[in-house]
């Protein structure tokens, strides 16, 4: 089993930055493809920015150009800058390893709450 402990989340104004960190605790990164979701209030988790070993990334529509996925796989971390926040990007934000957009490997961490408000 592997554990995520992400991090970095808070309280940003529209327009702010946060930059969000996932651990794993153990060497995966490498093996699978790496996915940011968010879960807001009263709706579904979403995958909003995914990574590929080869480093190839892919973003939903609603963060394109605002959010940046990498990763640091001597770290066994992933990260995200989040730029141009907004409201609608409040959210509790997870990461995990990739099966399809809409399964896991493993459970979900605790993630870490992002709220933009002014």
């Amino acid at each position: 089993q592997v554990q995520f402990v992400e991090s970095g989340g808070g309280l940003a104004q529209p327009g702010g930055s946060l930059r969000l960190s996932c651990a794993a605790s153990r060497t995966i990164l490498s093996i699978y493809t790496m996915g940011w979701y968010r879960q807001a209030s009263g709706k579904q988790r979403e995958l909003v920015a995914q990574i590929g070993t080869g480093g190839s990334t892919n973003y939903a529509d609603s963060v394109k150009g605002r959010f940046t996925i990498s990763r640091d796989n001597a770290k066994n971390t992933v990260y995200l800058q989040m730029d141009t926040l907004k409201v609608e990007d409040t959210a509790v934000y997870y990461c995990n390893a990739l099966m399809s957009p809409t399964l896991v490997y493993y459970s979900w961490g605790q993630g870490t709450q992002v709220t933009v408000s002014s």
